[in-house]
């Protein structure tokens, strides 16, 4: 009975202490692959570069994947620790051939001996992308390339190979850069007579200039996102359509059910425009989307800045629910529970100036304000009923406006009344006097 070649998909990262939001990009349609095929997701660290790979720019690495959720299916490779192996495969392509040691000089003037890696001189190099399709490239357009360094050590073409034959790897999803890279590994699978991989080469990300995107155009490492208050569903549901779509007009996506869905075949072969505006959306439909008792807390914990808060949970239901349809952070809250505890909040020069600073102002403010404190109830239908009437139809901004930036100090905030009612009585009409009595003309 035959068996199925189990798939094997790898992410294999040069650790910096940055993940850019491309590499993750990779990491991510990697582990939907092996997630959507039941295949394994591996992990390795190519680590070679001394400098830059300290075990703090890995630990950076690991609680990016963490955070997003990319669990891995076995020990993570490290490439270090199989240099030995690197320089066992070079010694097996010096003996056949297809190497040899040449005496170079570096740009700094230095003379080593390197050594280097034998193309063939006619033929063709090609392979079927899973992505890109069929590539092609005259094997005498590739010059020979080094393998070995003068000191000794392995350079990435080999050791990126050797390792994709230790893992087993089956499947090499990554960005099209390194398409030039992939006709000249081909060659060293083939030299070391291992079986080569599939490959699927992903279009770039790039800025609304059609540029790559970098950290010119915003933020470009996952660590700025996380720090910016962005929640890990909606960064990997944003960088996820950057190149697939699970077809219809739906964007909002569970990783589970993408993981279903995934099909690397259909992954487009033009570049993805990094939208921020649109990753902004995102992140406030997931919020939308959290438990209410989970937004709940995140409230309580933005308010707890501004010390101790006696309500009924009822009130707190009622806020968080308020704040919830409109929360694109959750580092927002803070302000935005802001004036619901602290009686010195801030106001918008802005705001003040648009709204607070007309004539008539004030006496609107007192108006309203007298009105308000002779109400019979206090909550937000029996609030809003008082400023219809006033309004006599004819749009309730005038009054709407000023009230708000007296009683929130800003122009935007959740519904009016809604506030007024959560303030309470006492608050809202010392508000509206001070500001009428500070601000208003």
């Amino acid at each position: 009975m035959e068996t199925k070649e189990e798939i094997r998909a790898r992410f294999a990262p040069s650790p910096t202490g940055k993940v850019h939001i491309g590499n993750i990009r990779a990491a991510i349609y990697n582990w939907l692959f092996a997630r959507h095929t039941g295949g394994k997701f591996l992990l390795r660290v190519e680590d070679t570069d001394l400098e830059r790979s300290t075990p703090e720019a890995i630990e950076a690495l690991f609680e990016c994947m963490k955070w997003l959720g990319l669990d891995w299916d076995e020990e993570v490779f490290y490439q270090t620790k199989n240099i030995q192996r690197h320089l066992e495969c070079v010694e097996k392509l010096l003996s056949s051939g297809r190497a040899y040691k040449i005496e170079k000089t570096s740009r700094d003037g230095k003379t080593g001996i390197v050594t280097m890696f034998r193309m063939p001189k006619e033929g063709t190099i090609e392979f079927d992308d899973i992505v890109k399709g069929h590539m092609a490239k005259k094997a005498e357009d590739i010059q020979d390339f080094a393998i070995v360094r003068s000191d000794g050590s392995p350079i990435f073409h080999i050791a990126n190979v050797v390792d994709d034959i230790d893992q087993r790897v089956t499947h090499i999803i990554r960005g099209d850069d390194h398409v030039e890279n992939t006709f000249k590994h081909i060659e060293i699978f083939k030299a070391l007579g291992a079986p080569v991989p599939r490959y699927a080469h992903l279009s770039m990300i790039v800025n609304r200039q059609g540029k790559p995107y970098s950290k010119r155009d915003g933020a470009a490492f996952v660590g700025e996102y996380r720090d910016a208050g962005y929640l890990p569903d909606a960064l990997f549901n944003y960088l996820l359509l950057l190149g697939w779509n699970p077809g219809g007009d739906r964007e909002v996506i569970s990783r589970d059910e993408a993981a279903k869905l995934f099909d690397l075949e259909k992954v487009h072969v033009t570049a993805a425009m990094f939208d921020p505006k649109k990753l902004q959306w995102m992140n406030g439909e997931y919020i939308k989307r959290m438990p209410a008792a989970a937004f709940k807390e995140e409230v309580k914990k933005a308010a707890a800045g501004y010390g101790e808060a006696n309500h009924t949970e009822e009130w707190w239901d009622s806020l968080s629910s308020q704040l919830q349809t409109r929360t694109k952070f959750l580092k927002d809250l803070h302000e935005s529970v802001r004036p619901f505890f602290d009686g010195e909040y801030p106001f918008e020069q802005a705001a003040v100036e648009k709204r607070l600073a007309k004539p008539g102002v004030k006496e609107l403010l007192l108006d309203l304000a007298a009105r308000f404190e002779s109400a019979p109830d206090w909550n937000a239908p029996a609030l809003e009923a008082i400023v219809k009437e006033l309004s006599q139809g004819g749009g309730m901004g005038p009054w709407v406006h000023p009230v708000r930036v007296a009683t929130s100090g800003r122009g935007e905030g959740i519904g009016l009344f809604e506030m007024l009612e959560l303030l309470g009585r006492d608050a809202t009409l010392r508000r509206m006097r001070d500001a009428a009595g500070k601000y208003a003309l």
